[in-house]
């Protein structure tokens, strides 16, 4: 794992027992969880098959399919590169469009790119 992985990866996890605590928002913290680890491999797949199982328990087939069509490519585009910034991660947004970053996550992601994880 790469040190951007390690030090993403409780800010990640925060997002993903957020998203498990609170059903009502859970899909905005899925949402954040992908925005934190698109950088990541291993993160990206992670938060892609958590909105893929999102997907099933909500019967939502659109959700289903654009989330399998993510986990694919987010296993094999993210380690070299081709994530688009910012994206949330849902089938609701185009797969290649980048989007503004929150201002609170971005600071989490350079945090994490720096090393500075505090």
């Amino acid at each position: 794992m790469t040190n951007f992985a390690v030090n993403i990866r409780p800010h990640v996890d925060a997002e993903l027992r957020a998203a498990a605590l609170d059903p009502a928002n859970e899909f905005a913290h899925l949402e954040r969880a992908h925005v934190l680890g698109q950088a990541s491999t291993h993160e990206h797949v992670r938060v892609h098959w958590r909105m893929l199982r999102w997907a099933m328990r909500h019967r939502d087939a659109r959700e289903f399919a654009g989330q399998l069509l993510r986990i694919v490519g987010a296993a094999t585009k993210t380690f070299i590169g081709l994530v688009p910034a910012g994206n949330t991660g849902g089938a609701n947004v185009s797969a290649v469009r980048p989007m503004p970053l929150d201002p609170e996550l971005a600071a989490i992601i350079d945090r994490a790119r720096s090393g500075n994880t505090i």
